[in-house]
C-alpha cells in the first residue's frame, strides 16, 4: 500500500496544527480527516514519530 504523505509531510502537518491553526483548517487544507490529525497526534506524542 503506498502512504499519502511521507514522515516528513506528517511531521510538518503536525507542526502547522501547533502553530495556531485550527485543527479543521489543517485538514481542509491537506484533504486529512480530523480522527486522523488526531492520530498523528497521539503517536508524535508518545515518540513513534
Amino acid at each position: 500500500m503506498k502512504k499519502r504523505f511521507t514522515e516528513e509531510q506528517i511531521i510538518a502537518i503536525l507542526k502547522e496544527a501547533e502553530s495556531g491553526l485550527s485543527a479543521r483548517e489543517v485538514c481542509r487544507r491537506y484533504g486529512i480527516s480530523d480522527h486522523l490529525l488526531y492520530l498523528a497526534e497521539e503517536i508524535r506524542r508518545i515518540g513513534s514519530i
